[in-house]
């Protein structure tokens, strides 16, 4: 037996199941790019507030791989939600998402999503595609109009392929057919992500249309927003787990922590779901939690993963267990929340928030593999630990754990290992940093200084600044000379 619509009466009454009639409930809201972070997240606050108004169901869109959609469609768009701490674990079928398509696979499902976006019921879509997929230059936040597939949607743009193409094609049509545009929602860890997506958008309309680009630049709201809920990849294990509690088999349930947080700028011009109800919290301005989350959760997280992954860990959880670890965490985020401190509103308790950080790390539970957070550092390394790094710099700090974090996935992206093992690099840039770490060899002093040369990740002031690149070399040379596990142990305390 599958989960369905027609088994959710067989489920025992340990699982909770939706509370609503998925038969009354209706699109408001297209997501592009329906992986566990979406499921585990921004789904799940929906699918709280479908209790109350059913208007708010969503249509997903995987931009690639039909996996999510193939895995979920014989079961109604439902699955299972884990829920996972040292306590135990609680089981929620989740129901909010109505419909999936992959517009990759054929010009009809492109056709079906421009359709959904292009629905008047429709006033939000909201994105999890990733930093590598609002094909923009990191350091600069500006669209890349040499993408190669950002070429293509301008040259094709009843083909688009993107998620800036899709946006604005579904936008000329409701521009066409009279409808206001919808309110674009990004949930990606990007810093000031609703500026960046926003951005992007007004130059790919412009480049297409400047009629239609003076449209989107002066109509279309896209409010910023802060996400942290920590989401694992399911493995199979999980899926038998899960399969047996149920007493039925789930092809692709999310596994995550108690934790989820969700800070939103509250601009929608056309109404917005009550989320607040599953938790949300509406301000004026994101950008100090974001700025939070992202120094010292996501610096701390990116840091981890690459030095942990280097001294042979397979998970945060046990990267954790190490003494060596346990102390160096908390040290990098004492030194990131310096420059987080002077921007949070009055009252906020750094201390706590980074207490629970560690907790949260520590969670034996998730089986979190830190080969997974090393993915695509070159899109996430600016906001996680440069603009930290830059910050220290400027107040004439020392940033001693930083700087080997940094150094950390400067030794990752050689694709060898500690012992000499090839290392699976899964980044938009992993072709081009290969290259650079094979030219330099096992120089460490040429690797750093040709890695942070990468103009696209490290921008044009750190890489000529001998108080960054001193240290991050300093701090390579370490990692090849005692490995990650040794000169993690032995970063001492900040000055």
């Amino acid at each position: 037996m599958r989960l369905s619509n027609a088994t959710l009466s067989h489920l025992p009454a340990t699982v909770e199941k939706p509370d609503y009639d998925r038969t009354a409930v209706t699109p408001g809201i297209v997501h592009l790019g329906v992986g566990a972070f979406h499921r585990a997240h921004q789904a799940v606050c929906t699918d709280d507030v479908l209790v109350r108004d059913p208007a708010w169901g969503i249509v997903a869109a995987s931009l690639r791989s039909p996996d999510t959609r193939d895995a979920l469609g014989p079961q109604d768009g439902l699955y299972t939600l884990a829920t996972r701490s040292g306590e135990g674990e609680r089981l929620r079928v989740i129901g909010s998402i109505l419909e999936l398509l992959v517009p990759a696979e054929s010009p009809l499902q492109t056709t079906l999503l421009l359709d959904a976006m292009a629905d008047p019921r429709v006033a939000i879509v909201s994105l999890t595609v990733t930093e590598k997929g609002y094909c923009h230059d990191p350091a600069t936040g500006v669209l890349n109009e040499e993408h190669p597939e950002i070429r293509h949607d301008l040259a094709h743009p009843e083909r688009p392929r993107t998620a800036p193409g899709l946006i604005v094609a579904a936008l000329a049509r409701r521009r066409a057919e009279g409808l206001h545009p919808f309110t674009v929602l990004t949930c990606d860890n990007l810093p000031s992500n609703g500026t960046v997506v926003k951005r992007v958008i007004d130059r790919f309309a412009a480049l297409r249309d400047r009629d239609l680009g003076a449209w989107v630049a002066g109509e279309v709201v896209c409010p910023s927003t802060m996400v942290d809920r920590i989401t694992p990849a399911t493995t199979d294990a999980d899926r038998a787990a899960i399969a047996a509690a149920l007493g039925m088999e789930d092809a692709w349930p999310v596994v995550t922590e108690p934790f989820s947080q969700w800070v939103i700028e509250d601009r929608f011009p056309d109404g917005r779901p009550m989320w607040e109800t599953g938790g949300a919290q509406f301000v004026a301005d994101v950008a100090p939690y974001e700025l939070m989350k992202l120094r010292l959760l996501n610096g701390a997280h990116s840091s981890l993963s690459y030095l942990g992954y280097l001294a042979g860990y397979e998970t945060v959880a046990e990267t954790m267990a190490d003494p060596a670890f346990a102390r160096f965490v908390p040290a990098l985020m004492q030194e990131a929340a310096a420059t987080v401190a002077p921007h949070m509103p009055a009252g906020t308790d750094l201390g706590s928030y980074q207490a629970a950080l560690v907790t949260r790390f520590r969670n034996p539970a998730l089986k979190h593999r830190t080969w997974q957070i090393c993915m695509d550092g070159s899109q996430k390394l600016p906001q996680r630990l440069l603009g930290s790094i830059a910050d220290l710099i400027a107040a004439g700090r020392p940033f001693p754990h930083l700087a080997l974090g940094v150094a950390g996935w400067m030794r990752y992206v050689t694709a060898i290992d500690e012992q000499g093992r090839p290392i699976d690099v899964r980044d938009p840039m992993a072709a081009e940093l290969k290259r650079i770490a094979d030219a330099a060899g096992p120089d460490p002093d040429r690797l750093a200084r040709d890695l942070a040369g990468v103009r696209a990740i490290f921008g044009d002031d750190l890489p000529r600044d001998p108080r960054f690149l001193d240290p991050v070399t300093a701090a390579l040379r370490r990692l090849y000379a005692v490995g990650a596990r040794r000169a993690v142990e032995e970063t001492g305390p900040t000055a």
